[in-house]
């Protein structure tokens, strides 16, 4: 028997748990270390103006299609009566599939180094015997697929509650607690001697970096911050009721993910300036460089705590949205939410053992472009399959539809300016970015 179709318990459900399927393990560490290398202040002002006009445009449109169909990512072409396009809800769903499983492996290291840290594994260690800690554990065929499944089993338990029961209450109970820690690391990562450098390093603006390389870097940052071409936002579109305004829900979700991205920057790179580290350490900046930093940092066994904490929060929230159009889909076919989920949940978690297998015992077998099996699925599924997601939903929203899509963003009182103005950046600005953005990625052109 089919499942009945679930909403959100509010609005406010609706925005926090949106905002946290983008605030994800990138806004933590990618964001800040990208703004500082693209000229600071004049990056994020180019940032936003990229998030605001064509990240939101594809993201409302991905609302606005669930929402007119209030079904799975899958079955919301055919009921909109487009079958053709099914395989766009298809690739939204494997896309996810994929993404969980490698994520899933990384939000497993947040949960070890929670448990580390608290134990205090890193006392007293240098940032050499603090790497050398990381890439022993990392490389063993046995704890990181420990917290791996742990991890998988924390995002399970919240989708098995369901859309209000579950993923709503769990946002409204992570989400304030993630801005809560992230201020507190803030103001203690600014107030330290020599932080200045990092809040320069962030926030001045260096406008001769400004090229069209940085432009790219601000497309993509801002395309896959917002979980854009996974099917999130379609499937959370369709628990969203009719009086609920689209566009001003997307403008709010855009502004808490954007947020928190700058948060991390002050919480972050003031503090690895004022100890001589450096901010270009790509994923060692999170598990080598900051661990490094707390053990020179008055109180910084409690704040390493803390930011680890704050890591898998971040993750929790973004994983349960990744897990739910998997869910969703099969609930529509007739299982119910439990079965669903766990079946689901541990497929995915099976896919993952690869994963963290690939920077172990497996690191000798390469696939695309001769990375491992996680580098090879980050890649397929960054520079390709989101791009291609992102660019397909822009053509069915912005010409297939789009008389239908201008109604259901707009309402009852019909099509104004501000409508028109986002189906002209749907139709002929967003797909030519994204475009670009794939183009960019397999390395036809480059910028």
């Amino acid at each position: 028997m089919k499942a009945a179709h679930e909403n959100w318990g509010s609005r406010l459900g609706f925005i926090l748990a949106t905002a946290g399927s983008a605030i994800g393990l990138g806004n933590i560490w990618k964001f800040p270390y990208i703004t500082g290398e693209n000229g600071g202040a004049a990056f994020i002002i180019i940032y936003l103006g990229i998030v605001f006009t064509i990240g939101l445009s594809v993201m409302l449109a991905e609302i606005a299609i669930g929402r007119h169909a209030q079904t799975d990512a899958i079955s919301a072409f055919r009921k909109i009566g487009k079958p053709g396009w099914t395989f766009v809800g298809v690739l939204g769903v494997v896309t996810a599939v994929i993404i969980l499983s490698f994520y899933s492996v990384v939000a497993g290291w947040c949960i070890a180094y929670v448990v580390k840290s608290a134990g205090g594994a890193f006392s007293g260690m240098d940032a050499e015997a603090i790497g050398g800690a990381f890439g022993s554990f990392i490389g063993s065929p046995v704890a990181p697929i420990v917290y791996h499944g742990i991890f998988a089993s924390l995002t399970m338990a919240v989708v098995i509650g369901g859309v209000s029961g579950g993923i709503e209450k769990a946002s409204k109970f992570l989400m304030p607690m993630l801005f809560v820690i992230l201020i507190a690391l803030v103001a203690r990562s600014v107030t330290l001697p020599g932080a200045a450098r990092g809040l320069e390093f962030f926030l001045a603006p260096d406008f001769s970096k400004i090229s069209a390389h940085t432009v790219m870097a601000a497309l993509g940052q801002a395309f896959f911050s917002l979980s854009l071409g996974m099917a999130i936002l379609l499937t959370f579109g369709s628990y969203v009721d009719k009086q609920t305004n689209l566009g001003k829900s997307a403008v709010q979700i855009a502004f808490l993910d954007t947020l928190v991205a700058i948060l991390a920057g002050l919480a972050i790179l003031p503090a690895v300036f004022a100890f001589g580290m450096d901010p270009a350490a790509g994923p060692g900046l999170t598990f080598v460089t900051l661990p490094t930093v707390f053990n020179s940092m008055p109180g910084g066994y409690f704040f390493a705590i803390i930011f680890f904490v704050l890591l898998t929060i971040a993750a929790l929230t973004s994983s349960v949205s990744v897990l739910e159009p998997v869910v969703a889909f099969f609930t529509n076919m007739g299982l119910s939410r439990k079965t669903a989920t766990i079946g689901s949940g541990v497929i995915i978690f099976l896919l993952g053992i690869p994963s963290s297998l690939s920077v172990g015992i497996w690191s000798d077998i390469h696939f695309i472009k001769e990375q491992g099996f996680l580098d090879s699925a980050s890649w397929l599924t960054d520079k390709l399959l989101l791009p291609i997601g992102g660019l397909l939903i822009c053509i069915f929203a912005g010409w297939i539809i789009a008389p239908v899509m201008a109604r259901e963003v707009a309402g009852d009182g019909g099509p104004g300016v501000l409508t028109k103005a986002w189906l002209f950046i749907l139709r002929f600005v967003a797909p030519v970015a994204i475009f670009l953005i794939l183009l960019s990625g397999l390395e036809i052109v480059a910028f």
